[in-house]
């Protein structure tokens, strides 16, 4: 169902978050995001000079590298167009993440080590969604081997159960999908 009808309004202010994520062939997982922030008038910037309508300010890229415990094995990130000069400066500091487990408190440990002047606020908003996209992509393959390991029995309630509304323990979706953890009224 769409919105409703705005009010009549001008747009300034465009940003575009693209999060991927892919199973590789030596069965690692990468996790991309890729930020863009444009506006929609001309501007100067002390560093770049005059800023066209449409033309990145920033223009960023992060990949994380997990294994099936989501543990990450390796970070890229790139920023190929910033409003300071030293805005790419930062990047080597996301290899700190190398280690690191996504699992909750995955945010608060995120801002933890590259929070303030440690790193990119950007980048580090971005690192809540790939840890969701994370979790989305490898979800699948961790739940087939339970299921295979268990010879077609799944032992460990899933993750993503009480995560949200749709996922009420209590709720339809959790009766029909998963039985077993259903905690609602018994029909």
């Amino acid at each position: 169902m769409p919105l409703t009808a705005p009010a009549p309004r001008t747009r300034l202010h465009k940003r575009v978050i693209t999060l991927e994520g892919y199973q590789r062939d030596d069965g690692l997982w990468d996790i991309e995001g890729h930020l863009v922030d444009a506006k929609d008038y001309d501007f100067d910037n002390s560093w770049r000079g005059r800023i066209t309508a449409g033309t990145a300010v920033h223009n960023m890229r992060l990949r994380l590298t997990v294994d099936d415990t989501m543990t990450v094995r390796d970070v890229d990130a790139a920023l190929d167009a910033g409003p300071h000069h030293v805005c790419a400066d930062i990047t080597p500091a996301y290899r700190i993440l190398v280690g690191e487990r996504i699992k909750p408190g995955w945010n608060l440990r995120v801002r933890e080590l590259l929070g303030g002047v440690k790193g990119c606020v950007h980048l580090v908003e971005m690192l809540g969604p790939i840890g969701t996209v994370a979790y989305q992509t490898l979800g699948p393959s961790r739940a087939r081997k339970k299921m295979d390991d268990a010879a077609g029995v799944v032992a460990v309630k899933p993750a993503r159960i009480g995560t949200c509304h749709a996922l009420a323990a209590d709720g339809e979706v959790v009766r029909t999908r998963w039985p077993e953890f259903y905690t609602g009224p018994k029909k």
